[in-house]
């Protein structure tokens, strides 16, 4: 279990602080929702996450069968939607290394595919993930 408190810090921003290493994040309000949008919003962290979460997991599997995924990235595409005001949709791209065998590429991809966050997500969420 890992702890994460928070304080609102007026004007539609938040300080998480990640307990176990004192490591804090702050969130704003984007700026379509009454806020300045000067740091990562509560729905970026969620797609940020599903983008990091999958690349980890391939990065934690590609060590255990010594591949190489130097050089790995990746981006990701939020689309949001009203009534109610959710994240309605993801696009996430990973770019995988080119020399890597197609075998291994395949295996990854699944991986990658069942990380936790792609997991827990709602069904009511459209998620489309690319490897390259």
């Amino acid at each position: 279990m890992v702890r994460i408190e928070a304080t609102y810090d007026g004007n539609l921003r938040c300080t998480a602080t990640h307990m176990p290493s004192g490591s804090k994040l702050i969130t704003d309000a984007p700026v379509d929702n009454k806020g300045k949008g000067e740091s990562f919003s509560p729905t970026d962290l969620l797609a940020t996450s599903m983008l990091t979460c999958i690349m980890t997991i391939v990065a934690i599997r590609a060590d255990a069968r010594q591949i190489n995924v130097s050089g790995m990235s990746g981006s990701i595409e939020k689309t949001m939607a009203a009534n109610p005001r959710r994240v309605a949709k993801l696009e996430v791209i990973v770019n995988l290394p080119s020399d890597m065998e197609l075998d291994d590429r395949a295996w990854l991809i699944t991986e990658g595919c069942n990380c936790p966050v792609c997991v827990s997500v709602s069904e009511s969420m459209d998620v489309d993930v690319t490897f390259q």
